[in-house]
């Protein structure tokens, strides 16, 4: 029999992502990419040998349209298709193409329509569009043209599951973990780890209640039993890592604390473990900003978003409140406001306008540049569906709830 503290134990040691960052510039080579492989099945074998549950590990390379940003169209079409053949040999699911830079005005947001035909073929391919940075500020020319894309892969794809690896990004630096934000910048190859601890917290946040009562009490002190969970969980975690990293000449760049959800682990379940009442009513954004305050507050090498993820359609009780109305888009992005990711997974209508989406996006990127705080957003257009109808997703990553209205 289980007891209740060898499942919390449990729960606190499973790894989302072991993401290597190359530095190499693009077009990288076969040997580059056997070269990661390698390691990462390595540091997997290390992190397993702990007692850890790794559940993928990545690869994130530099800006793709940044480094071949001179070369045509059908070159770069080429040569992901070839990177795509050295991930299948090398044991690699997971590839981020990073960001196209199209923040900085000087790049021609014309090129953001090659990105479907490098990721509707290439299913380890993911890639991003950058809307927004502290540099630049916010490109609302870029957001028609990404809007464009996410309809494409839509469109172009198996149930409108290739948006699973596009995202629109703001603010966000090279470094996380998490896809399909993740990219690198620098000399060095380097390493980030992604912690799946929603059903962590969640399970801390329940023992806080059972001793203290449920509703506010538990509120005032959420930061603090969250923080040392985390830190529980995170601390060994790190130690190995440093430890592989040190082996192979790598640098270990840290956590993002992020306490990703997956089906049943669950941060609305985590939220409502509080006993204010359904995710989505009063109280949430009170959670959700003390969960902020406590990923941010651990002392650990930190990277990436380190706030409260919030996906949809990865978050089985969260979809639940979505389809039973307790949560609209426009309340999801204010949580964004005092939380994590921003708009994540989130169903749309297949038939929303273009332009309707391209303005979501701005909204996304100029909240991100006024908080100067990272946020994306991965958007679904479900191809046929309307608002309430229930989404018929296959992908072992994503639950099912009603399309949402833009």
């Amino acid at each position: 029999m289980v007891t209740s503290a060898e499942a919390t134990t449990a729960l606190a040691r499973t790894i989302r992502t072991i993401t290597l960052g190359i530095a190499e510039r693009h077009p990288l080579d076969e040997r580059t990419v056997a070269r990661a492989g390698t390691f990462l099945r390595e540091a997997q074998a290390a992190a397993e040998v702990a007692g850890y549950s790794v559940q993928t590990t990545r690869i994130a390379t530099r800006p793709l349209l940044a480094d071949m940003g001179e070369r045509t169209d059908a070159e770069i079409v080429a040569y992901v298709a070839a990177l795509q053949g050295y991930c299948d040999v090398h044991g690699i699911t997971f590839c981020s193409l990073g960001p196209v830079p199209a923040d900085d005005p000087v790049f021609a947001t014309e090129r953001i329509a090659l990105l479907p035909e490098l990721l509707l073929p290439h299913e380890a391919m993911s890639a991003t569009v950058q809307l927004a940075s502290l540099a630049h500020g916010v490109r609302y020319a870029a957001a028609l043209p990404t809007a464009r894309v996410i309809r494409a892969l839509a469109e172009g794809g198996v149930n409108g599951e290739a948006n699973f690896r596009f995202a629109a990004l703001a603010c966000c630096e090279p470094g996380g973990p998490f896809f399909p934000q993740a990219y690198h910048l620098g000399a060095e190859w380097s390493v980030t780890l992604g912690m799946q601890t929603a059903g962590l917290v969640r399970e801390t946040i329940a023992g806080l209640a059972a001793r203290v009562g449920p509703g506010l009490a538990t509120l005032d002190g959420v930061e603090a039993e969250v923080r040392a969970a985390l830190l529980a969980a995170v601390a060994p975690a790190s130690v190995v890592a440093s430890e592989v990293c040190g082996r192979a000449g790598y640098r270990f760049a840290g956590v993002d604390l992020s306490p990703a959800p997956l089906g049943n682990e669950s941060m609305a379940a985590a939220i409502e473990a509080v006993g204010l009442g359904p995710f989505g009513g009063p109280g949430t954004l009170a959670v959700s900003a003390a969960l902020t305050a406590a990923i941010k507050s651990v002392p650990v090498e930190s990277v990436g978003y380190c706030g409260l993820m919030l996906p949809v359609l990865e978050d089985r009780v969260l979809g639940e409140r979505c389809a039973e109305g307790h949560v609209s888009v426009a309340a999801l992005l204010a949580y964004s406001a005092v939380c994590g990711t921003g708009l994540d997974t989130v169903p749309l209508p297949g038939d929303a306008p273009e332009e309707r989406i391209a303005a979501l996006l701005a909204d996304v990127a100029a909240l991100a540049a006024r908080l100067r705080k990272p946020l994306s957003a991965r958007l679904f257009l479900v191809p046929g569906g309307q608002v309430g109808d229930m989404t018929r997703f296959t992908s072992p990553y994503l639950t099912n709830t009603r399309v949402m209205a833009l």
